[in-house]
């Protein structure tokens, strides 16, 4: 598992330095950043390029890599699918009431998942040494070990597989369609930059996590896709290595 972590680092970062990093020199960010709610946690790396917009250039909106190590304790994982959660798909889920009886829950001692994903990146430079920034995964890959999930709802009576210990792993693909309409695991970040040195910053903020498993059998109204959603504290370290 180091190992795949290790080389995933290598892909995500140094490729993207030494690809692009001869052609994008400007606005050319690296973080590390970590955030938590005490229960669950999240060390995210991310590379993320940034276009200027406009006379002034304040504003800017790039893309990036980003790869994240979600993990926790005593974490439940909700119905996930949003025909579930709110009985329709589309735009219109932020927008409608759950469904609380079609709800069902898995439970994890200890979870683990890891995902590379491409992210947007808003930012707005208020003054020189200081920058607001909102980012958010787009798309990407899930990977992470098989997990036993505690299958302890009130609704494990009415499902076509009722043990207790249920077989999970992370939801392979990463999609990010809106609120519940998304699959997968995704991040996103609404943070304070400020600039102490001319290549180096501290940032602070908040994370919002979703956290996504599979189960391998189908349990109640057909559904194997459990989510957990995260709101963490956030801070974190950025070096640009060609700012001036």
């Amino acid at each position: 598992m180091k190992f795949r972590i290790a080389v995933l680092f290598v892909f995500s970062f140094g490729i993207s330095n030494l690809v692009f990093g001869q052609y994008l020199k400007e606005n050319n960010y690296y973080d590390l950043t970590y955030s938590t709610s005490g229960k669950q946690s999240v060390v995210a790396l991310n590379w993320n390029h940034l276009h200027g917009l406009g006379k002034n250039k304040k504003f800017c909106i790039g893309y990036g890599v980003r790869f994240n190590a979600n993990f926790g304790k005593n974490t439940d994982f909700i119905t996930a699918p949003a025909k579930i959660t709110s009985g329709k798909t589309g735009v219109g889920v932020i927008f409608s009431e759950t469904i609380v009886g079609n709800l069902d829950t898995i439970s994890f001692n200890k979870y683990a998942v890891n995902s590379l994903n491409l992210a947007i990146h808003l930012n707005y430079q208020v003054k020189p040494n200081l920058m607001v920034e909102f980012n958010i995964d787009a798309v990407g890959l899930s990977f992470g070990a098989e997990q036993i999930a505690h299958y302890n709802s009130s609704k494990r009576s009415q499902s076509p597989n009722t043990e207790i210990n249920q077989a999970a792993k992370p939801t392979l693909y990463n999609v990010l369609l809106t609120s519940d309409n998304d699959i997968g695991s995704l991040n996103s970040e609404i943070l304070v930059k400020y600039w102490f040195k001319p290549k180096w910053a501290l940032k602070a903020g908040a994370s919002f996590s979703f956290t996504e498993y599979t189960t391998a059998n189908k349990l109640y109204l057909d559904n194997d896709r459990f989510r957990n959603k995260s709101l963490q504290a956030m801070v974190g370290i950025s070096y640009s290595p060609f700012r001036k």
